[in-house]
């Protein structure tokens, strides 16, 4: 495992490095195979990088994107990912990409699961490109601390794409992808920003559980990561 850690003197150009490195990235997937896919992160992070992405010049009409997770709402509610991707990254020249979404309406993520794994299948995995974010708890995805299913979603070995999380820090009930899902894609990059954050990470790479700062799973599992953060 190596990990190349990019710091940036600010938000904007930590924004437009990333989605340099991720349109690169899609750009090769599209010269080698006609097509190209993208997991992204939610919250506020990403926003900028989000921008920045938009505006890049590649074949976004071969682009399939969806999210690294998603809180179980429909996209009319204001805590959806999805939400902030069709806001945010599908507009400028991104708007011809295609999104696939992670909420299927079902009563609960359990119920969805096999559903969303097949439209996952459908040309999406495995992913050219992952971008994740990080919490002052230590998550990414929906790897929660004290998640009700974080063995399950941070198994290495399983051949689930897809798993649900509830979590005391989750909020609503969560679908994510599973690490092995993640790990196999081509570029995994992680943006955070802020000391409290560079504290959090400094404090993984230290060692120690991985439930407890579940970030370790993905460093533990991914063979060449990449981080960008700015303070």
């Amino acid at each position: 495992m190596s990990v190349r850690f990019v710091e940036f003197s600010d938000g904007g150009a930590l924004a437009n490095a990333l989605a340099a490195k991720v349109a690169a990235t899609l750009q090769r997937a599209i010269t080698a195979r006609g097509a190209a896919s993208l997991a992204v992160s939610g919250g506020s992070t990403p926003k900028r990088f989000f921008g920045a992405l938009s505006r890049c010049e590649l074949d976004w009409a071969a682009v399939k994107v969806t999210l690294v997770d998603e809180r179980w709402v429909p996209a009319s509610d204001p805590r959806s990912n999805e939400a902030l991707v069709r806001a945010e990254l599908l507009r400028n020249r991104a708007v011809e990409a295609r999104f696939v979404s992670l909420y299927t309406g079902e009563a609960n993520p359990e119920a969805a699961l096999e559903r969303v794994a097949g439209e996952l299948a459908k040309g999406v995995l495995p992913l050219d490109a992952v971008v994740l974010g990080m919490g002052t708890d230590g998550h990414t995805a929906s790897f929660f601390p004290g998640g009700d299913r974080l063995s399950q979603a941070t198994d290495r070995l399983s051949a689930d794409v897809v798993a649900s999380m509830r979590a005391p820090g989750a909020g609503e009930p969560r679908i994510t992808l599973t690490l092995p899902a993640i790990a196999a894609a081509g570029l995994v990059a992680v943006h955070f920003e802020g000391e409290a954050k560079r504290q959090v990470w400094d404090e993984a790479r230290s060692g120690g559980d991985a439930d407890e700062l579940p970030i370790r799973h993905v460093l533990s599992a991914v063979e060449e990561l990449e981080v960008y953060w700015a303070p």
